[in-house]
């Protein structure tokens, strides 16, 4: 019973953690973006990982959005 109160404070603390999270990834993204050298592909799947993980953070859904900025940023090297 302790481990899952532990749990679910853990959870409620991590996700206004999160949401705060996702704005400064996109905004990361978005000054990366003019710079970078990639394939139009990677190009096309940064933006649209970008919008994605926009569209999932305005729903509410901060892990989904942190995974989907997570991996723009990754094809950016950041």
């Amino acid at each position: 019973m302790k481990h899952l109160a532990t749990a679910a404070l853990i959870t409620l603390l991590a996700s206004p953690a999160a949401a705060h999270q996702c704005p400064a990834d996109m905004a990361r993204i978005d000054r990366a973006l003019p710079s970078a050298s990639l394939a139009a592909a990677d190009l096309a799947r940064v933006k649209q990982l970008r919008a994605q993980g926009e569209a999932q953070h305005e729903a509410g859904d901060h892990g989904a959005s942190v995974k989907s900025l997570a991996q723009a940023k990754a094809l950016l090297g950041l």
